[in-house]
């Protein structure tokens, strides 16, 4: 059998004409950014059908200079193919808009250019834009994973295990996988003002341009679950960002207000590496090794501190411990007040975060023992716990993960002036090579602060680091690592996805809410309101951008 994919913008035929599309003279995108609308033809023939305006060459070899319909024999994986030819092409019109001081093309129109060979254009000659991606399924749409076998998706998480159990995403309903770009937008922007009051729309740093345009508010996720407080009236709280952050938005918002994850698949690889059962397993172990009863100065023998990228049941677990959350903003002020109150602190998920942080305070490496939680003890004796004063979970960001060392100093030699700065999920070699580490609020503010002319390295997630070049022409910014793997999980949010929730409020129907029960949120507020007693040292790291 035999399928057509549908080109957004083309004009539709009889259903009987060779397929039913023809081309016009705007360029083709590739199908896989924006759905698919395929139907039978009754060839099994690989060809192409004259249209006009643009070179295309289909897998099958047929070489025509046209724009419009590529029909071909398509396989399991259905997408694979689009080429575009000289005359007309997305690169061609990035450069057209570079040139008039427009913006840099988005991640995921990157993405779709050096999946059909045709490298993205740069607005800045020395900075050339990237031509490769971690995993080729990235310009595939994210629901084409939904019905496979469940994983992160393509990006930084790919190779990382997802536990039994994890949320995934039922079926998308074909009108949204077939929706073409505009429609889309339509759509949702329709809904937003069907809604109105009744509706605030949050989006992570992370979340790719095609979805942070619709965000009334952008930060990262504790910033954005307060954000939400400031919009009384809204009844839905849509969360773009990942599983964590919408259980902490329930757990922060009124009960009256409903809290949706428009894709459920989007979880936390990071979260996922420490669960309740795996803790608390910890926590008795230690229990045996140090007792429970307080030291002559009435500190515990250890407290939990859990960052805020874990579940509402580890923040639960901290809550009803004596322990406390941190964000990557107040991560050395909440670790001070731990060891104020313990003498020792089991510091979980991130143990990059945990261990930059307690070096930064003065605390030795060999008194951060590394916590394995698939060994007896961790891995470590009992003396070594005893001894320790950070015990640092086996937990890590894969996304932050992938800068290293070797970046840092190719960026040193090709810009000598470059400032580096990385965020403090990255490994201790890299933190320790760059000029500076910090949250996503602390790098957009340093960015900004910088005197015009400045040039960055910035290692974090690559949907940010765009949209800061995108957004401070006045510098030089590129990522560390060259390649394009974005946020796994944060990448399965999805235009299709926003229209089909949104729509659905507007019908009534809450689709995809996110829930934690009273008994988890109750102790999980109290490790919070502990965390939002500290603020950063860097004042003003608490803001939010209203979008």
């Amino acid at each position: 059998m035999a399928f057509a994919r549908r080109i957004p913008g083309l004009k539709r035929e009889t259903p009987r004409q060779a397929g039913g599309w023809l081309g016009h003279p705007s360029c083709v995108q590739p199908e896989s950014v924006w759905g698919v609308e395929s139907f039978a033809l009754q060839s099994e023939e690989s060809r192409c059908i004259q249209g006009q305006g643009c070179g295309l060459k289909s897998p099958g070899g047929c070489n025509r200079n046209t724009c419009g319909l590529l029909v071909f024999q398509m396989d399991a994986r259905v997408t694979r193919g689009w080429r575009l030819g000289p005359r007309c092409n997305l690169n061609k019109e990035a450069a057209g808009r570079a040139g008039a001081g427009d913006t840099l093309l988005s991640i995921d129109e990157t993405i779709q250019l050096i999946r059909i060979g045709e490298p993205p254009v740069s607005t800045n000659p020395s900075v050339p834009a990237p031509t490769s991606v971690c995993s080729t399924a990235l310009a595939d749409a994210p629901w084409v994973f939904d019905t496979q076998e469940p994983g992160y998706g393509p990006g930084a998480s790919m190779h990382d295990t997802l536990p039994a159990g994890s949320p995934q995403q039922g079926f998308l309903p074909q009108e949204y996988r077939q929706a073409s770009k505009s429609e889309l937008d339509g759509r949702i922007r329709n809904a937003k003002a069907a809604l109105g009051e009744g509706l605030v729309i949050l989006g992570h740093f992370y979340q790719r341009d095609e979805v942070i345009q619709y965000a009334d508010f952008v930060g990262d996720s504790f910033q954005l679950a307060n954000a939400a407080r400031t919009r009384p009236k809204a009844k839905f709280i849509v969360f773009c960002g990942v599983h964590f952050m919408a259980e902490t938005a329930d757990m922060l918002s009124r009960s009256d207000q409903a809290v949706v994850l428009p894709n459920l698949a989007a979880g936390c690889s990071m979260a996922d590496m420490a669960d309740l059962d795996s803790v608390t397993d910890c926590w008795n172990e230690l229990e045996e090794v140090f007792g429970s009863a307080p030291d002559a100065s009435g500190r515990q023998p250890i407290v939990p501190v859990t960052y805020m990228n874990s579940s509402a049941a580890l923040k639960g677990f901290c809550g009803q411990h004596g322990g406390i959350v941190c964000t990557s903003s107040n991560a050395t002020e909440v670790l001070q007040w731990a060891l104020a109150h313990g003498q020792r602190a089991l510091f979980f998920p991130d143990q990059h975060l945990g261990r930059n942080t307690g070096k930064a305070i003065g605390i030795p490496l060999e008194q951060m023992p590394l916590w394995d939680p698939s060994k007896r003890l961790g891995g470590s004796d009992a003396q070594t716990l005893k001894d320790s004063r950070v015990i640092l979970w086996h937990g890590f960001c894969s996304v932050h993960k992938r800068f290293t060392v070797g970046q840092i100093q190719a960026a040193r030699l090709r810009f000598p002036e470059v400032r580096v700065i990385v965020h403090p999920e990255c490994p201790m070699p890299v933190v320790d090579a760059a000029d500076a580490s910090g949250s996503t609020d602390y790098i957009t503010k340093a960015i900004a602060a910088a005197p015009a002319g400045s040039t960055f390295a910035i290692g974090t997630e690559i949907n940010l680091v765009q949209r800061l070049a995108n957004q401070n022409p006045q510098h030089k910014i590129f990522c560390l690592d060259s390649v394009v793997c974005p946020c796994s999980t944060m990448y399965r949010i999805h235009p299709s996805y926003m229209a089909w929730v949104l729509e659905a409020l507007t019908h009534g129907q809450v689709l995809n809410r996110i829930t934690v029960s009273e008994e988890v949120a109750i102790p999980a507020r109290i490790a919070l309101e502990r965390m939002l007693s500290l603020k950063p040292t860097l004042q003003g790291e608490d803001s939010v951008m209203s979008a």
